[in-house]
């Protein structure tokens, strides 16, 4: 089993809309409509050109309603970057691309305080990271001091130069790409910028019958006419109210415990060097909120919390030498983890 295989639909299945334990107090009432209704709207529109990637785009829209920053894994060729500039279409916000390389400044991504002649004074001219949607291409080809540049703003919405703070303007969402294969001439993101993404996606090659799709699809487009077809269908206060109505999602009591009992074991197995932060049981408990909303339900099922389990904690956990020189990987030991511990009634 390698790193790059689809998500287990054994281990992840999709949330059923099974309605609560008799049992336990039912819900309050909450209408979740609006969130499913627009995310079908961004899906259907990326749709028009990428083909297959379901879990990806429902993974995407998971952290762009609850303000999560998504890590994108993959060879290349696999659509990562035109996924990313796809949403960015379908949201009436701005979009800004930075590439990442050896050369690349924090000033660079941030911006820097330039001397005025006329007014004999430094003016702040904000870098491109001042926007709605951030695609960070290729992460991971910056050295530590650029990378560390966006500790800041991707944890508190804010950066500081020269003692003034400048916030970012909401939605604000960091989407980064990187290549696992591919290492030279790479710096390998520390583990404090790899907790604050929500979600990191490991992507695979397609399917035969969706490689055969894609061919079909843009046989006739050489020059990517389709991808302008793409239409803008979400405001910014269109996501803000999807957000307020995801933090009203009901969750249970024995559903949270259910979540720390996960998260605990990540920090006490034995397979694992490193465990989990409580930003990944706030990430957890998020995340499951928004899969249940966008599945027309007003509460979370455990299924939802095994949805979202892998993309948000393998990039927190570090397997012990021990098991990576046996062969492990982080996807059979959390699989492992989530298969122990009792699911809530």
């Amino acid at each position: 089993m390698t790193e790059n295989e689809q998500i287990n639909p054994e281990f992840i299945e999709n949330s059923p809309s099974v309605p609560p334990d008799p049992a336990i107090p039912a819900p309050p009432a909450l209408d979740v409509d609006p969130v499913m209704i627009r995310a079908e709207r961004v899906k259907t529109e990326i749709s028009r050109v990428i083909v297959g990637q379901e879990d990806m785009l429902d993974l995407l829209l998971v952290a762009l309603f609850t303000g999560g920053h998504v890590l994108l894994e993959g060879v290349p060729g696999i659509a990562k970057t035109l996924t990313a500039k796809l949403l960015a279409r379908t949201l009436h916000t701005e979009f800004s691309r930075i590439q990442f390389t050896p050369d690349l400044m924090p000033a660079d991504v941030l911006g820097t305080s330039v001397f005025n002649m006329k007014t004999s004074d430094f003016t702040f001219k904000a870098g491109p990271i001042f926007s709605n949607i951030v695609l960070i291409d290729e992460i991971n080809r910056a050295p530590a001091k650029t990378q560390a540049s966006l500790f800041e703003v991707m944890e508190e919405r804010q950066i500081t130069v020269d003692g003034v703070t400048y916030p970012m303007a909401a939605p604000f969402m960091v989407l980064a790409t990187q290549n696992p294969i591919e290492q030279e001439g790479t710096y390998k993101l520390p583990e404090a910028q790899l907790d604050r993404f929500l979600f990191k996606i490991i992507l695979a090659y397609p399917s035969l019958e969706e490689e055969q799709a894609i061919l079909r699809r843009f046989r006739n487009d050489f020059s990517g006419v389709l991808r302008e077809t793409v239409n803008a269908v979400l405001t910014p206060s269109d996501i803000a109210d999807c957000q307020r109505i995801i933090e009203e999602v009901y969750i249970r009591e024995e559903l949270l415990d259910y979540i720390a009992a996960i998260v605990h074991n990540t920090r006490s197995n034995a397979d694992l060097f490193l465990g989990a932060s409580p930003r990944a049981s706030l990430s957890l408990m998020k995340a499951s909120k928004a899969v249940a909303a966008m599945a027309g339900r007003n509460f979370v099922t455990p299924d939802d919390i095994r949805y979202v389990a892998y993309p948000a904690l393998n990039h927190r956990v570090i397997l012990t030498p021990e098991r990576e020189m046996e062969g492990y990987t982080t996807r059979e030991v959390l699989e492992d983890i989530v298969k122990k511990i009792e699911v809530p009634r």
